[in-house]
């Protein structure tokens, strides 16, 4: 299994700003048609947030578009989240993710985290108001 180490969580005020990072170690982008960002609310189920397909295309959930990014540095091994005007609807373990089992666009990756096969531990984010 890849590993995925994750970094960048905390806890910010209404309207703050966070960068979470997802380190991938070894691997390079060019080894996966998927990676991404999901999260998880304690009781819910896991949802997609943002995710990156091979043609580097991009999805977000409707709840973040215009305030969430999703990059990637190929030199750097590293999956960014950049994470502005945020809410505390946003509160909820991050988890970095990725798959090599099948080619699909972001968008269905977004809707299928469960085709992801490496998954990070997870940082947690908390927005006050």
């Amino acid at each position: 299994q890849v590993p995925l180490v994750e970094s960048g969580g905390g806890s910010v005020q209404a309207g703050g700003s966070l960068r979470l990072s997802c380190e991938v170690s070894e691997f390079t982008s060019s080894n996966f048609y998927s990676m991404g960002w999901f999260r998880q609310e304690s009781q819910k189920e896991r949802e997609g947030v943002a995710t990156l397909d091979s043609d580097d295309d991009a999805a977000y959930v409707d709840s973040v578009k215009g305030r969430f990014t999703v990059s990637l540095d190929n030199a750097k091994n590293t999956l960014y989240l950049q994470m502005n005007n945020l809410k505390p609807e946003d509160t909820a373990m991050y988890y970095c993710a990725a798959q090599r089992r099948a080619r699909m666009t972001a968008s269905q990756a977004l809707k299928t985290p469960i085709f992801m096969d490496a998954w990070g531990q997870g940082t947690l984010v908390t927005v006050s108001s």
